[in-house]
């Protein structure tokens, strides 16, 4: 109880003795949080959704490469008997141009061919959950079968059983015409990934189709772990009871992605920076309105030392006071935040509606006027942006840095305003009172 007079006084100050400034501060901290977890969710759904495309289905957790194509088998096996292994998949890959019935300036593209064998999908069930077909299925047990990405298909002017004619790049470029592979395949189906590099570039062939073309293709064998971030102890655990006999080279997808993967982690760190530069403005905001109130309230902090609050608690009054405007603008725009972020189509589509209602309003003027029209608003367009809805995670380990960041900001602003107080002197405060 006899700490009740210091939350009795502080709830004074904040109630009464302050005007608009604490509703100020905590708007500010609150649309901090809601801006700061709104935009890092977004970018967490676009990220990751780019790292599990690459990891999924391009590069694989973990690869291993020159070993002989006899111990492909025993090596797999090996693989998947290792805990948290879930796929072990060989597959070859090589760079070819690809022709189809377009002709003139866009008659053929560059392409990466990969050959797999025809049950890879039957041995990895999450590679199958993001190849999305636009058109047949993923049928390569024929030798002549390819299938296409989407908008590479497209470029060809090919579709479903459609003919399509690959060159290999190597024998092209070769001396020799009679290294030069080309053949001619039949289209059994078209593929989506959300991802436009994959979509626009990408074919799949079965795995013995690819020696037609491609002589010195290197058999490799791609790997996915449950958890890809225990990456390094599975390596090492593959490397400490690898069969005798293999010289086997093992890497980790942080060796073949780090480029790309640091980044994407340098633009979510710069944009953290930028966007959390709001909380900075609003802790020196709450740190200018407390020094101003500890100078406006000189006498009140004299009377209250004169008769017995100590340095400390005098000073736990402020703080308090920027502890609950740190905490309710923290909580509330935590709130919005994640109703936002978890319904993040829905707010977007809302805003689309909002806009595209205004710009009615502009074009029925405009016709009236004769003049121009607006054309319609869309945040994130189909025709510019390669997305089909706009993506978002919540991480909660970020979450609560963000949270914490908005409370702490209000926090130390208080508590470096607040030591102005050690300053004032009862006796001198109160000696013309």
């Amino acid at each position: 109880m006899k700490k009740f007079w210091i939350l009795f006084i502080t709830s004074r100050y904040i109630f009464k003795g302050r005007g608009n400034s604490p509703v100020l501060s905590v708007l500010g901290i609150a649309f901090g949080v809601f801006a700061l977890i709104v935009i890092i969710s977004v970018m967490n759904g676009f990220q990751l959704g780019f790292i599990e495309s690459i990891l999924e289905v391009s590069s694989y957790h973990l690869r291993l490469e020159s070993f002989s194509q006899e111990k492909t088998e025993e090596l797999q096996n090996y693989m998947l008997s290792i805990p948290g292994v879930r796929a072990a998949v060989p597959f070859k890959e090589f760079q070819a141009i690809a022709r189809g019935r377009r002709t003139g300036q866009h008659a053929q593209h560059a392409v990466l061919v990969r050959g797999l064998n025809e049950d890879t999908l039957d041995n990895d069930s999450i590679m199958k959950s993001k190849l999305g077909f636009e058109s047949g299925s993923f049928n390569i047990s024929e030798s002549g079968s390819i299938l296409l990405g989407a908008l590479l298909a497209s470029r060809l002017g090919v579709g479903l059983f459609d003919n399509v004619t690959l060159y290999s790049i190597t024998g092209l470029l070769s001396a020799e015409e009679d290294e030069g592979g080309i053949e001619t395949f039949v289209v059994r189906g078209t593929f989506t990934t959300g991802y436009h590099e994959y979509d626009n570039s990408w074919a799949f062939i079965n795995i013995n189709c690819v020696s037609l073309l491609e002589d010195d293709s290197e058999l490799v064998l791609g790997v996915k772990i449950e958890n890809r971030f225990q990456d390094k102890s599975i390596l090492e655990q593959a490397r400490r009871n690898m069969p005798a006999g293999e010289d086997v080279k093992l890497s980790s997808w942080r060796d073949y992605n780090r480029p790309f993967f640091g980044a994407l982690r340098t633009e979510k760190l710069f944009m953290f920076i930028l966007v959390g530069l709001i909380f900075i403005v609003v802790g020196l905001n709450i740190f200018q309105a407390q020094r101003r109130a500890v100078l406006q309230r000189r006498e009140e902090i004299g009377l209250l030392r004169a008769i017995g609050g100590t340095q400390m608690s005098t000073r736990l009054i402020f703080v308090l006071d920027g502890a609950i405007t740190g905490l309710s603008g923290s909580c509330l725009g935590l709130g919005l935040g994640l109703a936002v972020a978890s319904n993040i189509q829905s707010f977007f589509t809302a805003i689309e509606n909002i806009v595209n209602w205004v710009i009615n309003l502009i074009n029925i003027a405009a016709n009236f006027l004769q003049l121009g029209f607006v054309g319609q608003f869309s945040i994130f367009s189909p025709s510019v942006f390669y997305i089909k809805e706009i993506p978002s995670r919540i991480l909660p380990f970020e979450v609560m840095v963000i949270f914490l960041f908005g409370f702490l900001s209000a926090l130390s602003a208080a508590w470096f305003a607040s030591r102005k107080i050690s300053k004032i002197q009862p006796a001198e405060v109160l000696r013309y009172e």
